[in-house]
């Protein structure tokens, strides 16, 4: 499924980063929206989830240990998070303007799937998540849980376990094998600056070579049958 448009403008990247909680994701899409901003190009910065929303509202209360939620419902909340802000999404791109996006639809899912609910499978937590945009730069921010659990501020919300993000590890490099989708994986153990010239030297790249010159969209698929 596509999103056509009859203009033949430039339109601007969607860029996601991804990664273990404390990984570094906050700080490199700040790095990578002040890169854009440098080089005198429109840019926005948008970080899931958006807790200002009306769904927001509830999954911060959800993450912040204020609030319980069924596994099934709190991950429909957070794929609705995602759905209420793809179409402003949408009309930036097309504008020009490039969307950095700070945990997207992969994060969903693993994150659900990482509670060994036995009714929640990998499968059933990405299925609302078939039909948003796809990304044209994917980034997996890969540390140990090891090294985030010796990270500032660790611990401070629900998922912040070493032994869920060490689960959320493996469950993220088995969605991208499934989705067989081009991932750029950065060693995020190194120094932030370290980290911020691997992902804008891909992002240059993408840039000189106008991938993402057209006006149309790709949208995220079905997970492939771990069996083929």
């Amino acid at each position: 499924m596509a999103f056509p448009d009859s203009a033949a403008s430039k339109r601007g990247l969607l860029i996601v980063i991804e990664g273990l909680d404390r990984s570094g994701k906050s700080s490199q899409c700040q790095r990578l929206f002040d890169f854009f901003r440098l080089q005198g190009q429109r840019v926005r910065y948008v970080k899931f989830p958006d807790r200002s929303t009306p769904t927001g509202k509830m999954i911060d209360s959800y993450l912040t240990g204020k609030a319980q939620q069924d596994d099934h419902s709190v991950h429909l909340l957070f794929s609705a998070n995602r759905w209420e802000a793809i179409s402003s999404i949408k009309s930036d791109l097309l504008s020009g303007m490039n969307v950095i996006v700070d945990r997207y639809s992969f994060s969903g899912a693993v994150y659900s799937a990482a509670k060994d609910n036995p009714e929640l499978s990998l499968s059933w937590a990405w299925n609302p998540e078939i039909g948003l945009l796809k990304p044209d730069l994917l980034f997996f921010l890969d540390i140990s849980s090891e090294v985030a659990a010796k990270r500032g501020g660790y611990g401070a919300e629900r998922y912040e376990r070493e032994e869920m993000q060490s689960r959320v590890r493996e469950l993220f490099k088995g969605l991208f094998d499934r989705l067989k989708i081009v991932v750029y994986q950065v060693d995020a153990g190194r120094t932030i600056n370290q980290v911020a010239v691997d992902i804008q030297a891909v992002v240059k790249g993408t840039l000189a070579n106008q991938q993402a010159s057209t006006a149309e969209f790709e949208t995220l698929g079905h997970l492939l049958d771990t069996a083929t």
